[in-house]
This record gives structure tokens, sequence and C-alpha cells, in this order.
């Protein structure tokens, strides 16, 4: 979940900011074709992701390291079309004058967003990095894919074996309990910083 988000937000803020303030020919065309692929259900790239990971060796079931399934884990999602949008429409809200201001003074582009823009952004570049972490921390159906071996199994496909009716009798109040346990990490942060949410979510669909 750690690297996961932290890739995300690199890679939407990047991408962001270049879709919203840099120009370059076929920015639009781009920009669109990304968001086609948002029609693609993820499941359909399931398996072309495992023939890549397996391609560069990562699920080897002999030689798999707990480095290799972390990367297994990490690059495949580094970036999300979804959140490029999100941040992209709150860029934009941004007044251009802001921009050519800062290269009036001789500013660079990295200079102007790292100083301007993801202050000014910071309650949608927390609402990414929190919606991240959650989709990251109770991934199921790719890390079971890609997982060789018990020790290599992340916590929630331990919540769907550890206690499975095989071991006898109703197991469904600990399993219960377990998911709760597993989930005071994600309402803790959602706590933390829900009014960052609230504000980064209202100020994305706001116009001029």
């Amino acid at each position: 979940s750690f690297f996961t988000t932290i890739l995300v937000v690199i890679t939407t803020v990047l991408a962001a900011f270049a879709f919203s303030r840099l120009e370059f020919k076929g920015r639009d065309a781009i920009f669109s074709l990304l968001l086609a692929t948002m029609m693609v259900p993820g499941e359909m790239m399931i398996m072309t992701n495992f023939t890549t990971v397996s391609k560069l060796g990562w699920t080897d079931m002999n030689t798999s390291t707990l480095t290799e399934f972390i990367m297994c884990c990490v690059f495949p999602f580094a970036t999300s079309v979804f959140y490029i949008f999100f941040l992209r429409q709150n860029f934009k809200q941004i007044p251009n004058e802001l921009y050519y201001a800062a290269k009036v003074d001789g500013n660079s582009d990295f200079r102007y967003l790292f100083r301007v823009m993801i202050p000014i952004a910071r309650p949608a570049i927390i609402t990414v990095l929190i919606l991240s972490m959650i989709g990251s921390w109770n991934a199921y159906i790719w890390p079971r894919t890609v997982s060789q071996g018990e020790e290599l199994k992340l916590i929630t496909d331990g919540l769907m074996s550890m206690f499975s009716t095989e071991s006898g009798g109703d197991t469904s109040n600990l399993r219960m309990a377990a998911t709760t346990i597993v989930s005071i990490p994600l309402l803790l942060a959602f706590a933390c910083f829900k009014k960052y949410i609230m504000r980064g979510v209202s100020r994305s669909g706001i116009k001029g």
C-alpha cells in the first residue's frame, strides 16, 4: 500500500499537470485515449499483467522473493487514469494568470508546480492519496494471483483462508472481528483526512 500510493501520487500529479497546463501536440487526443481505457474492466487486464510480470521473472515459484512479490503488486498499479482525470479537473480551476506570472518571473514549470499548484490543490492530492491507499490495502484478486507460497499472501487473502468452514463450526463471527481489526487503519486515516477529501471532491466539480 505504501509504495503503490507513493507512485500513484507522483505519476498522477505529473500527468495532471501536463494535461492541464503544458501545451504539446496531441495533448487532448492522448488524454481522450486515456479516458477511453476507463471503459475497460480491470479484470480484463489481469491475464495481460500476469503475462508481463511472468516474463520479467517476478512470479517464478522457485525463485520468487518478497521484493519481486512487492514489485508485482506495485508496478502494475503505479498510476490511475481516474485519479489523473480527477486531479486535472482540480488543476484547471487554478487561474492561468498565476502560471503566466510565474513564467514572467523566470520560474520553471516544475517550480510552479511545487510552489503554486500543489499547495493550492492539496485537498485533492490528499484525496488521491487516501483513495489509493484504501484500494491497495483492500486488494485481493491480483495479490492472490501473483503470490507464490503462504508466506507471500496478504492479509486480505488471510481473512478468506484463516477462518474457513473446513476447520469446523461457524467462523463468520471470527472473520467479521478480524475484518474490523484490519479496517481500523483505514478508518483512522479517513477520520484524520475527511475534511481534505470533502474539499478535494467539491473543488474538482466547480467551474470558474
